[in-house]
């Protein structure tokens, strides 16, 4: 059972939708009891970074879900649940991300066009449970306007004024920068994978 959180804001039918076409049953969740019970979470993102864990915190969310994963539940985030796993972003520098994974998600340069909006190509940078068979350079579809940079555990890169993580796992960890759930084949074997072979 895959137990997406709802906090509120997010992707919610895209990503059930995405799920319910690779026939993988999935749960919503809004309590940390069931967050403590939960053996794969997924974690969706769209809107502000300050907005997301304040909304974790006011459902007593956001302990929970760091001791989940630390305690090697599987876990998939997905654009701002990406961002979520580090320290802390530009886009509100007053707030703590999980912390994760250290560093800062940063915005893009006011000479690119913002946001990050469309289809773009991601470089594979190492071997992956997530990103097996998905090709080697697939098109998947973005929406941002913040990033994370590259760190230990990036697996896949993208270009876009700046070189920035597109796609992270470490042991259970696993996260995207990008909209699988928007992103045709590639994004249907990507969560297929994070179903069936990610732990």
């Amino acid at each position: 059972m895959i137990s997406i959180m709802d906090y509120g804001a997010g992707n919610l039918r895209s990503v059930q939708n995405t799920l319910g076409e690779i026939g993988a049953p999935y749960e919503l969740l809004r309590d940390a009891d069931r967050l403590r019970r939960a053996t794969k979470i997924v974690l969706p993102g769209v809107g502000h970074f300050s907005q997301m864990m304040h909304a974790l915190d006011e459902l007593n969310m956001r302990q929970v879900l760091v001791e989940r994963i630390q305690a090697g539940v599987p876990f998939l985030g997905i654009c701002l649940g990406l961002q979520a796993l580090f320290e802390t972003s530009e886009e509100a520098p007053e707030e703590h991300g999980l912390g994760l994974i250290e560093g800062q998600v940063r915005r893009f340069s006011t000479e690119a066009r913002v946001p990050h909006m469309g289809w773009n190509c991601l470089k594979r940078l190492h071997e992956s449970r997530l990103l097996e068979g998905a090709g080697e350079q697939p098109f998947v579809y973005f929406a941002n306007s913040y990033y994370a940079p590259i760190v230990a555990a990036s697996i896949a890169s993208c270009d876009y004024g700046v070189t920035f993580s597109a796609a992270i796992e470490h042991r259970n960890i696993h996260a995207v920068q990008f909209h699988p759930e928007k992103s045709g084949l590639a994004g249907l074997k990507i969560m297929r994978n994070f179903v069936e072979a990610c732990s």
